[in-house]
């Protein structure tokens, strides 16, 4: 089953009466037995199956334990209350509430930190909410309609007019993020990612798209994603961070993607930039 597949899987289970369809069809999707979420959670595999055919009622407690042994996605976990018939524990503030003050904050003095190296803030749609000038450097010359009035990261990487013509090894980097958005969409019913996935994967791919390799062999730790910046190849390695223990939606769904220099030769150039 593919990712994909596995979120269409989900989805029909949320129109099953009931979070028993929700739990089952999670703990599925975590290839868990009833027995092993049982002792996870310290409960029997005849609760788990009880609860899972609606023969009994789980405790709010109960969905909220069974929930994060099974890793389930903050958003979803409101999904599951409501189908318990709780109400929902997580709330979801707008990003420019003053209550998050202190994160936008804290989120603008970290991606400036990684500077000169490229960083960003994401939101669940890969709608770029924050950039340091190391992302403005990449962006140079991409058309303005891609940059407004929200801009989508996945959306200026593998555009024809954005920075797809640039990348070096677009094929390779092109599959590595819809495999990303693959794996997002197994964990969230959004029409909004699927439509962008779609979109997105639709771009055309010349047949002779950049692909070459680079003139030395560089034993690269991680796929890079190799760009064109003023005459020069530069190498990026990306690395995600997530907020720990989140307790609202906004937040749980941000995401921080720092670039970090594959090489010597782009470590080199970049700090001439700020030099």
């Amino acid at each position: 089953m593919t990712m994909v597949a596995a979120e269409a899987s989900v989805s029909t289970a949320t129109d099953g009466k009931g979070v028993g369809p929700l739990l089952r069809a999670w703990r599925e999707r975590r290839r868990i037995s009833q027995l092993e979420l049982a002792l996870r959670a310290d409960s029997s595999a005849r609760h788990i199956s009880f609860v899972e055919t609606g023969r009994s009622r789980p405790s709010e407690e109960m969905v909220l334990r069974l929930a994060e042994h099974l890793d389930v996605p903050v958003r979803e976990r409101n999904a599951l209350l409501l189908a318990a018939g709780y109400a929902p524990r997580y709330p979801e503030t707008p990003l420019d509430d003053p209550a998050l003050d202190a994160l936008r904050d804290g989120m603008e003095r970290l991606i400036q930190g990684y500077e000169p190296y490229p960083a960003l803030v994401v939101d669940a749609g890969y709608t770029v909410v924050a950039a340091n000038r190391g992302i403005a450097m990449l962006l140079d010359g991409v058309p303005e309609e891609l940059l407004r009035p929200a801009p989508n990261a996945m959306r200026l990487t593998l555009h024809p007019e954005g920075l797809a013509p640039r990348i070096r090894n677009l094929r390779e980097w092109r599959g590595h993020l819809l495999v990303q958005m693959e794996r997002q969409l197994a964990l969230h019913r959004s029409d909004q990612l699927r439509a962008l996935y779609e979109e997105v994967m639709a771009y055309p791919v010349p047949e002779d798209a950049p692909g070459e390799e680079p003139d030395e062999p560089v034993p690269y730790f991680a796929l890079p994603m190799r760009i064109e910046h003023e005459g020069r190849v530069l190498s990026f390695v990306s690395s995600i961070s997530t907020f720990n223990t989140p307790m609202d939606i906004t937040v749980a769904e941000l995401a921080i993607e720092t670039f970090l220099p594959a090489d010597a030769a782009t470590t080199k150039y970049l700090h001439t930039l700020v030099g």
